[in-house]
């Protein structure tokens, strides 16, 4: 099959024929028709995290993905041969399976099947980034509730377009950090206030707008103090992250409390997004739709911090 993989460990990801995989115990194989790319996607096939999860080679390229299931392994009992679903490979050992392929097997605990009216292109733009922006909004806690105003650093791609959406639909107030060019689709999404990052502090800008500070900051773009907005968040304010930082004794400089959040993206977490995105009140927020022949430009697209929201991989 034709995939976008890692042949060794140090190489470039490059299209090419590798033997397509089977569907074992606890699996399903699909023929993708669309793969969704995310950040994690070029960490992986870097080898960055080669030392905490073990990598096996050819690696290929990609997590999420929609598609026509082709055989399921013993003890997979909620779809069959036939069903159009979209899932997700789930982060374990070892890192080999992806999903930008003409064939993917993915862990039964991250398929489902597509709600009705659904298509492959959308689907595929739903799991990873959509169970990150649950996690990073569930984080905020039941004290961070209507009226209440959550600045949303890194809120252009595609977790942050989850997470603008997650916030407005609990009428909470929002101020998302983008380009100009992005201020209006963010608006549109649900921010209430639009953030340009290019146009000086961000922290300045904010506090510009609320002399006192914001309640809360998600965090998706950034690691370190100094490109993470804290001061724009009132003391004893929440910080939810997806990015390396800000660490314990920062965050208590600053009086606050802060919690990192990790995606899982199975079927009981996805499904009410896919759901709200198949009935309209939520949008997946595709920005590129791409073949799988320029697969490796998205992922230099995504390298470069220039996605507005989801790029997905059509085969």
């Amino acid at each position: 099959m034709r995939a976008l993989h890692v042949p060794n460990a140090g190489d470039q990801p490059t299209l090419g024929d590798i033997p397509a995989p089977v569907a074992g115990e606890g699996a399903v194989l699909i023929r993708v028709k669309a793969a969704a790319l995310n950040p994690i996607d070029n960490i992986l096939a870097a080898g960055a995290m080669s030392g905490m999860i073990p990598h096996e080679y050819p690696l290929v390229v990609g997590r999420d993905a929609a598609g026509v299931v082709e055989s399921v392994g013993a003890g997979v009992d909620h779809v069959e041969v036939g069903d159009h679903v979209y899932g997700h490979v789930l982060l374990a050992p070892p890192i080999q399976a992806g999903t930008v392929a003409e064939y993917a097997v993915l862990p039964a605990a991250g398929v489902e099947v597509l709600p009705e009216g659904l298509d492959f292109v959308t689907a595929a733009a739903i799991p990873l980034a959509s169970a990150a922006a649950s996690a990073a909004v569930d984080a905020l806690g039941d004290e961070v509730g209507a009226g209440s105003v959550v600045l949303v650093n890194g809120a252009s791609g595609g977790v942050g377009s989850y997470v603008v959406q997650l916030l407005a639909a609990k009428q909470i107030k929002v101020v998302a950090t983008g380009t100009a060019a992005d201020a209006e689709r963010l608006r549109d999404l649900g921010a209430t206030t639009t953030i340009d990052f290019n146009a000086g502090s961000v922290t300045d800008q904010v506090l510009a707008q609320y002399a006192d500070g914001v309640d809360a900051l998600v965090n998706l773009a950034g690691n370190t103090a100094e490109q993470i907005p804290l001061g724009a968040v009132k003391k004893n304010g929440v910080v939810t992250f997806t990015t390396m930082g800000p660490d314990e004794d920062t965050l208590n400089s600053f009086g606050l409390v802060g919690h990192k959040v990790m995606a899982h993206a199975t079927r009981e977490v996805t499904a009410p997004i896919a759901a709200k995105i198949a009935d309209g009140s939520m949008l997946a927020g595709v920005a590129q739709v791409l073949e799988l022949d320029q697969a490796a430009e998205g992922l230099a697209t995504l390298a470069s911090g220039g996605a507005r929201g989801k790029i997905v991989i059509t085969l």
